[in-house]
């Protein structure tokens, strides 16, 4: 991934300014839009995070380009190391540590810092060699289970490396097991023991994980690698428009996507505005995503409160209850960020 071509947005320079430890003059204080982007981020860092949270906050500093955060970010997250070399191993399964790992790969190549260098492959050779896997090479999330929403983190980070063969062959793995062609999304939880699935529901948000990293993976693969840049397009298209076909006329989407007695759920459609918005700027996609993109994003700005938390998504710890979450808090920043980069500073009219 060329990381030197994420540029701050004005949302990113507003985050910056806000977590600043010293207090800025007022008159470089952010206003309006940005400072409710500000107070967000600053209420994901009230929040209790698990491993793949704290994981997905690394991920928002290194979008966003907060160098010093980030830096700070990933010397937490080695309070929790496993003798495998996962960083941040703190609630969750051992995958879920990975949510962290393109944010360490990334810092530990900029910052060339011995100990963030050998932590980062380490964890690398983990991924690589040791960690649990089906035997198509699949990576495990526990057990025999395979679920979409992990998707979002080894592949991500085994492109940003340059195992881009791998990255693909994990993509492929999770389709075979969760895709249905006929509703074009992925089921939430395989069972490979049993050859079923121990969840068939299409979960909102696990289908934006997934979403999520077929993005970063376009994001990451160079210039020389057009057929598998049109093949991850294709499916990130046929996913975009399974789940917009459940788009509700709010912008929102219900917590499992074609099932109208769910509840209502608007972190889906944070996490694919921020895929579209992204995907639109890099070239995988026509302009034409982008009037759902904003909907999705008049949605998210509509449900969140005066202390700048996003409200009405699949709520922690268990996500099947409607309530808040540092994950919904982290793409709300990554979605006005990449707003933010196509031009679009400013929040969608309530």
């Amino acid at each position: 991934m060329n990381h030197a071509r994420i540029i701050p947005s004005a949302a990113a320079a507003a985050l910056v300014l806000a977590l600043s430890c010293v207090s800025p003059p007022r008159d470089q204080r952010p206003s309006g839009s940005e400072a409710r982007i500000a107070q967000a981020a600053r209420a994901l860092l009230a929040m209790q995070r698990q491993s793949w949270e704290q994981g997905m906050m690394a991920q928002m500093y290194m979008e966003t380009g907060d160098e010093n955060m980030l830096r700070l970010t990933i010397r937490g997250l080695m309070i929790h190391r496993t003798k495998e070399g996962l960083l941040g191993a703190f609630g969750g399964s051992p995958i879920d540590a990975l949510a962290c790992a393109e944010a360490v790969w990334h810092t530990a190549q900029s910052t060339r810092e011995p100990e963030l260098l050998e932590a980062a492959e380490r964890m690398l050779n983990h991924v690589l060699t040791t960690f649990p896997r089906a035997p198509d090479g699949t990576l495990y999330s526990w057990e025999e289970f395979v679920m979409c929403d992990h998707a979002n983190y080894a592949p991500p980070f085994l492109a940003a490396s340059g195992h881009y063969e791998e990255a693909l062959a994990q993509i492929e793995g999770y389709r075979r097991r969760l895709w249905n062609p006929s509703k074009q999304l992925y089921s939430n939880i395989w069972d490979d023991r049993t050859q079923d699935f121990k969840r068939r529901d299409f979960w909102g948000v696990g289908n934006g994980w997934v979403a999520s990293a077929l993005m970063r993976i376009l994001r990451a693969l160079p210039e020389n690698r057009s057929a598998d840049r049109e093949k991850l397009t294709g499916y990130l298209r046929d996913l975009l428009d399974g789940c917009l076909a459940y788009q509700r006329p709010d912008g929102a989407f219900h917590n499992v996507i074609d099932d109208p007695n769910s509840f209502l759920e608007v972190n889906l459609g944070q996490m694919l505005a921020y895929v579209i918005f992204e995907s639109v700027r890099g070239g995988w996609l026509p302009d034409s995503y982008l009037p759902a993109a904003e909907r999705m994003r008049a949605a998210a700005w509509k449900h969140l409160d005066r202390d700048g938390i996003v409200q009405s998504v699949a709520g922690a710890p268990d996500f099947n209850h409607s309530g808040f979450a540092p994950e919904a808090q982290v793409f709300f920043v990554l979605m006005e960020h990449a707003a933010g980069r196509l031009g679009e500073r400013r929040p969608p009219a309530a």
